[in-house]
């Protein structure tokens, strides 16, 4: 069982192992603890993929940086340097814990994502835009340069039945016992015995289009730089992955744009655009015989100097 420092503390997490934690989880979702996982894959991606410093995001990934003159500095698997927690941001109209945080020494915070995970309750997606909004505006407010992401899961809950020796294969806390049959409550389903996500759905997809694509600062502050929307299976053999067929294939929202949408962003921003911080700002190459560049499961290709 692992102790609860390393239920806090930043892990090496593939794509794979994030959603079968936030399909599988049972307990309690206020404790976090089913979105915990997604913030760590976010946060290694954005050292191996991404070529930013560990050293620069909270939470702190388990990785060390060799750095050597005129060459590709080498990535390290590290895990007694990795760290937990979430980063105090200052909004224009109060901080906010934010959940993945990358800061520049010299100029603040430039890249953050903010996970969400939703495990039912489909029907009241939609009350949850004025929290997503404000969010994301209070940040821009105080820094209209910072390349803002919004990362949310959903359990696709199928209108199926279990019976009680299949428990396993359902997440227990969405279910109810009557008469020998668990069944899901309706506002917790998400998708239909056709294999077509509900309305609410559909309508949460829709309004976070409109909350998606901002480009320069000077643009809306109440717009995401990019949003990834993703529904988990909960059933059958491909459980515990993403569905393909929602988002559909045309959604600025499909999870495999996400993250280089956010790479696209802040280079435009802190390199191209800023000539003379580029030596600070630019993006690592690493190595490509870097140890840290092998671990098991990974599952995007690593930025290197190849």
């Amino acid at each position: 069982m692992p102790t609860d420092l390393e239920t806090k503390t930043c892990q090496w997490t593939n794509q794979a192992e994030a959603l079968a934690a936030f399909a599988e989880f049972t307990g309690k979702t206020q404790s976090a603890s089913h979105i915990k996982p997604l913030h760590w894959y976010v946060a290694c991606r954005l050292v191996i993929e991404g070529g930013f410093d560990p050293d620069d995001i909270v939470p702190r990934p388990p990785f060390q940086v060799e750095r050597r003159s005129g060459r590709a500095p080498i990535l390290h698997f590290n895990p007694d340097l990795a760290r937990g927690g979430e980063r105090t941001v200052l909004g224009g109209l109060k901080t906010k814990n934010v959940d993945v945080v990358i800061t520049r020494e010299g100029i603040g915070p430039v890249l953050a994502v903010s996970c969400k995970g939703v495990t039912g309750a489909f029907r009241n997606l939609t009350n949850r835009m004025e929290e997503t909004i404000g969010e994301c505006t209070n940040l821009h407010i105080t820094y209209p340069g910072l390349v803002l992401g919004y990362l949310v899961l959903l359990r696709a809950n199928r209108a199926v039945e279990a019976a009680l020796d299949d428990v396993a294969e359902v997440a227990t806390e969405l279910y109810y016992a009557t008469e020998g049959v668990r069944r899901l409550a309706a506002n917790d389903i998400a998708m239909t015995e056709g294999g077509e996500p509900v309305a609410g759905i559909v309508r949460f997809h829709n309004a976070l289009r409109e909350l998606v694509g901002r480009r320069g600062i000077r643009n809306d502050v109440s717009r995401y730089e990019a949003i990834g929307f993703g529904l988990v299976e909960m059933h059958g053999a491909h459980r515990n992955s993403l569905i393909d067929s929602f988002p559909p294939f045309d959604s600025p929202l499909k999870l495999s744009g996400f993250f280089d949408t956010l790479y696209v962003r802040y280079d435009e921003r802190f390199v191209v655009s800023a000539p003379d911080l580029s030596r600070v700002t630019r993006r690592l190459e690493w190595d490509p015989t870097s140890p840290g560049l092998s671990l098991p499961g990974l599952d995007y290709i690593p930025r290197t100097s190849d």
